[in-house]
């Protein structure tokens, strides 16, 4: 959740390598109870396979409420205490499948680590304990699971978004930052 939309430039820059053209809509499937066991089970691997230098693992994003249309997509966010100091986490996370995909050391040294080819698409979002960005998502994640309006509310300007056609899935995603910062305002975050 960047202050400003991104352009295909800032868009080219964070990626590892090129970033995919998506060139379509956004597709959005209703809420799965099978997510949060996905997330456990994909959860339980990071731990084991990085031990100590997760400070923090949860489940984000739309899959993580329920009732919430979503791409069908686990985003998890793992804090650990420099994501700078990728030696530390990422040979783990690719032995585990993972593929760094985007380092924006600009931005609280986020990275993202993905799994693409699997049956349920894997996004890791990497930030560093105590960031401000840690506080955002969870808050945020936490408002749409405890208050039904705001939940209505995303899910509708999501489904909305969706029936556009994408450059690239982060313009969709830069598209909803006004509804999710109102959101975060109400929730006094």
């Amino acid at each position: 959740m960047t202050d400003s939309p991104m352009s295909d430039d800032d868009i080219a820059r964070a990626h590892v390598a090129s970033p995919t053209l998506h060139n379509a809509r956004i597709h959005l499937a209703e809420y799965d109870p099978a997510w949060p066991a996905r997330y456990d089970a994909l959860a339980a691997a990071v731990r084991a396979g990085l031990g100590g230098v997760v400070t923090g693992l949860e489940h984000v994003g739309s899959t993580s409420v329920p009732g919430l249309p979503a791409k069908p997509v686990i985003d998890m966010l793992l804090t650990v205490e420099d994501p700078a100091l990728e030696a530390a986490y990422v040979p783990p996370l690719e032995s585990l499948g993972y593929v760094l995909a985007i380092r924006e050391p600009e931005w609280y040294e986020h990275r993202v680590l993905k799994i693409s080819g699997a049956e349920l698409p894997v996004n890791l979002h990497v930030l560093p304990d105590g960031c401000p960005e840690v506080r955002r998502m969870l808050g945020f994640r936490d408002r749409l699971r405890t208050h039904e309006g705001d939940r209505e509310r995303y899910a509708q300007v999501k489904r909305d978004l969706a029936r556009q056609t994408w450059k690239f899935v982060q313009n969709y995603a830069d598209a909803k930052s006004a509804v999710v910062e109102s959101i975060l305002a109400r929730a006094g975050i």
